[in-house]
C-alpha cells in the first residue's frame, strides 16, 4: 500500500472520491466543527502522474455556520456532482482553466421523526429527531441522482435536471444509533443495474454491527424488499464501497482500519490492511474508486476519528481489478 496523494490539513477530513479520464476528485471536509473555518474543496489530481492540477473552491457557503462537503460522482461530461450540507446538490462545469459552480439540486429535508407526527406525514423513520445529512450520491443510467441521508434513515432521488429530492426508500433498519447515529451510508448500483446497494454503518437494530444492504432498482421500492448482503461485527463500521468489473464488493471500514472484500454471494473472502511500518496507514477510510490503468484501489483516509492531518490522504493498493463503470449520464 503506497500514498497517492496527501491532502492540506485545511479543510481536511476528506470523504468523497470520483475518477474521470486521467483526472481524479477528492472532497472536503467532511466533519463536524467547521464553523468559522475556511470553504469546502475539492482536489483534482492527475490520475497517473499524480500531480494536483488544481483546487475547486465552494463559493456561497456561510463560513460562519457548519458547512461539509460530503461524496461527489461525475457525469458523462465531466461535470463534477458535490454534496454540500448547506447548499444541497451543487454542479461544476470546466470551463478553460476554471471550474464553474451551480446549484443543481435543493438541499435535504428535515423530516421530523415518525413517531412525533401523525400517520401520513413525510418523517424519518427514527425514533429520534435529527437533521439531514447527505452522505454519499450515485447516478442510474436515466439519470436520477440516489442520495443516502445518514442521519434519516432515508435514501432521496433527484429525478434528471435537480429539483427538489424526493423520498425514494425508508426503513427503520437504515436508522444509526443514538451515540453514533451514522445509519444509511455508502450507495452504489449493482453491475447488473437491478439494485441499490447501501451500507448502514452503526445499526440501531444491533447496536455495534453494521450491514450491506441492497434494495430494488424500481421507482417505488417497498420496505419489506430489503435484502442483507453481509454483515460486520461489532465496530467493523462500513462505509462506502465500490464494485469491481470481477463482481466483487471493496467496502471501507471506518472503524477496522481495512478493506473488506466481498464476493457475489456476499462472503468476505479478504481484508486489506496497512503493512506494518506504512508511512501514512488506513484511518477511517471513508470512500474507494479504481485506477483502472493500474488496476490498483484508491482509499480515502478520511480519518474522522483521530484527527490525525498527516492521514489526510488517498492511498493506493494494487488489487488486480477494475471498476465497474458506473453510470455517468449525459445530462443537460
Amino acid at each position: 500500500m503506497k500514498t497517492f496523494a496527501q491532502l492540506p490539513a485545511e479543510p481536511g477530513y476528506p470523504e468523497g472520491i470520483a475518477v474521470h479520464g486521467n483526472r481524479v476528485f477528492v472532497s472536503g471536509a467532511a466533519t463536524f466543527g467547521t464553523a468559522g473555518k475556511g470553504p469546502s474543496k475539492i482536489f483534482v489530481y492527475d490520475r497517473d502522474s499524480k500531480v494536483h492540477k488544481t483546487t475547486i473552491v465552494v463559493m456561497g457557503e456561510r463560513l460562519d455556520e457548519e458547512h461539509a462537503l460530503s461524496s461527489i460522482a461525475v457525469d458523462g461530461k465531466g461535470r463534477v456532482y458535490a454534496l454540500s450540507t448547506q447548499l444541497g446538490l451543487i454542479r461544476f462545469t470546466k470551463v478553460g482553466p476554471w471550474y464553474v459552480q451551480e446549484r443543481y439540486g435543493r438541499p435535504l429535508p428535515d423530516l421530523p421523526a415518525c413517531v412525533d407526527v401523525s400517520p401520513g406525514t413525510a418523517c424519518s423513520p427514527t425514533p429520534f429527531d435529527m437533521p439531514p445529512l447527505p452522505n454519499d450520491i450515485v447516478f442510474d443510467e436515466a439519470g436520477n441522482v440516489y442520495v443516502s441521508d445518514s442521519f434519516q434513515a432515508t435514501v432521496w432521488r433527484y429525478c434528471p435536471g435537480g429539483g427538489r429530492p424526493k423520498i425514494w426508500f425508508q426503513s427503520a433498519a437504515l436508522s444509526g444509533e443514538v451515540t453514533q447515529p451514522f445509519g444509511a451510508n455508502g450507495l452504489r448500483l449493482d453491475p447488473q443495474r437491478e439494485n441499490v446497494y447501501v451500507s448502514v454503518t452503526f445499526s440501531l437494530q444491533d447496536p455495534g454491527l453494521g450491514y450491506i444492504y441492497r434494495i430494488p432498482l424500481v421507482d417505488d421500492p417497498d420496505e419489506a424488499d430489503l435484502e442483507q448482503v453481509h454483515r460486520y461485527e461489532e465496530g467493523a463500521a462500513p462505509d462506502g464501497f465500490a464494485f469491481g468489473s470481477s463482481g466483487k464488493l471493496y467496502v471501507t471500514l471506518a472503524g477496522a482500519n481495512a478493506i473488506s472484500v466481498l464476493d457475489e454471494d456476499g462472503n468476505e473472502t479478504t481484508r486489506i490492511h496497512s503493512p506494518p511500518g506504512a508511512s501514512i496507514p488506513l484511518d477511517a477510510p471513508a470512500n474507494v474508486a479504481f485506477n483502472d490503468a493500474a488496476k490498483t484501489l484508491l482509499i480515502v483516509n478520511h480519518a474522522l476519528f483521530s484527527g490525525e492531518p498527516d492521514h489526510f490522504a488517498v492511498l493506493r493498493v494494487w488489487v488486480g481489478d477494475t471498476a465497474d463503470p458506473l453510470e455517468k449520464p449525459w445530462l443537460r
